[in-house]
């Protein structure tokens, strides 16, 4: 079986230095590049499947995004944002680009990931030359944020692993179905056994001040930096909606289908936000694209 290497490369904030953790699959002198990024409570882990069955296409790079999983925290928590995550990402390619060559990066984001995709795709001279948007857009469901937000900011702690994965699995529903095996993994990929033998959830419980200090006027010039990023899209761009999502609308989907990149769409049956790209036929939809078929 085809395994990853992790590895792990230092970042800059305003409050300080941090680490980033990474997991990397393929050959190293593949020109070929993907980098996946998980959503806002996951980890790099939640695309072995994806990375292994691409790795022979691509060198596919998985971070841990700063806060979460095997990667540091920040030292300031209000930093936990966007443009800070685009900064690391950038470090990241200098890191995994070879020096002075153009090479080419295809970018897979699953909500918080695709945002992040979104911001650097947007920058002139960007390398990203193919995105995969994962349910997520400009415009997100004021609902659907404040769900989020509330998880995020929960500390909760179980008494034993599969009290644990209980909760994971009764908040992680809208990833449609998974066998008894997968509902595991994603379990498994994020708690951690605390010092007293509790379970705890993997990230940094700062991650939450954000969402907190949010304001109607804040969230809405946010929504303005969006759109305008997403206009200033130049690549090919994939968004896949889960058919049943309750953060991206169809309505703005269809938006997005014809304005910017002008994104192809797909919808998936069965799922909300967001579908994991675990099984085949979803992984199929990445892997057309991404090759060009």
């Amino acid at each position: 079986m085809i395994e990853a290497k992790i590895k792990s490369v230092q970042c800059l904030s305003p409050a300080g230095l941090h680490h980033m953790a990474y997991k990397e699959w393929g050959e190293a002198d593949n020109p070929n590049v993907l980098v996946c990024v998980h959503g806002v409570t996951r980890v790099s882990d939640d695309f072995d499947n994806l990375a292994r069955a691409l790795a022979a296409d691509f060198r596919v790079v998985c971070p841990d995004v700063v806060g979460r999983g095997r990667s540091g925290w920040l030292r300031n928590p209000q930093l936990y944002r966007v443009p800070q995550y685009v900064s690391d990402m950038v470090t990241l390619l200098a890191r995994v680009l070879a020096d002075g060559e153009r090479q080419s990066v295809a970018w897979f984001g699953t909500s918080m990931g695709g945002l992040i995709g979104l911001g650097l795709a947007s920058l002139p001279d960007s390398p990203v030359e193919r995105l995969i948007l994962n349910d997520i857009g400009p415009t997100l469901a004021p609902e659907a944020l404040q769900r989020i937000g509330d998880y995020i900011g929960q500390d909760l702690r179980f008494p034993s692993f599969e009290a644990g994965a209980k909760f994971i699995r009764d908040v992680s529903q809208t990833f449609g179905e998974h066998s008894e095996r997968e509902w595991y993994k994603l379990a498994s990929d994020v708690l951690r056994q605390d010092k007293d033998g509790q379970w705890i959830r993997h990230y940094d419980m700062g991650l939450a001040l954000p969402f907190r200090s949010a304001t109607p006027e804040s969230a809405k010039a946010d929504e303005a930096m969006l759109w305008a990023a997403y206009d200033a899209v130049r690549c090919p761009t994939l968004l896949v909606r889960g058919a049943d999502s309750d953060l991206l609308s169809r309505e703005t989907a269809a938006i997005m289908a014809g304005r910017g990149p002008k994104a192809q769409l797909v919808e998936i049956a069965g799922v909300g936000h967001a579908p994991t790209f675990t099984h085949e036929d979803q992984i199929a939809i990445a892997r057309r694209f991404l090759l060009g078929r």
